[in-house]
């Protein structure tokens, strides 16, 4: 059974007519990363989630007001933190693709298609 969400009761999730959308494309990307990653087989959904709570609960103890804004922000650190503990990458290899992705956006121009060389 489905339960209905009232999405007014949730003013911070952006929405359009249609429902729920993601703020930026990279939020986007970042949920397609860990379902496929999910669906690899390089965790499982009880570890999923046990990391991005972990994640949510670093942020609040810093500071962070939990507006719904910064969600996909505490995702994409838990996807960073199960790579690397599952060995699919190493904290260089993180940091080489970080450094990858920021020097792509930087000489791309708004709105066209970001190319990361390799």
């Amino acid at each position: 059974m489905t339960t209905a969400v009232d999405l007014d009761r949730l003013p911070a999730i952006p929405r359009d007519a249609d429902g729920p959308v993601f703020r930026e494309p990279w939020e986007a990307a970042a949920f397609a990363m860990a379902v496929r990653l999910h669906q690899g087989g390089l965790f499982t959904w009880t570890e999923w989630a046990e990391t991005l709570a972990a994640e949510i609960t670093r942020a609040q103890a810093a500071g962070d007001p939990d507006r719904g804004d910064t969600y996909y922000r505490h995702w994409l650190a838990a996807l960073e933190r199960l790579v690397k503990a599952k060995g699919a990458v190493s904290d260089a290899e993180l940091h080489a693709r970080r450094d990858a992705w920021d020097a792509a956006v930087r000489a791309t121009p708004h709105g066209k298609p970001i190319v990361l060389q390799r």
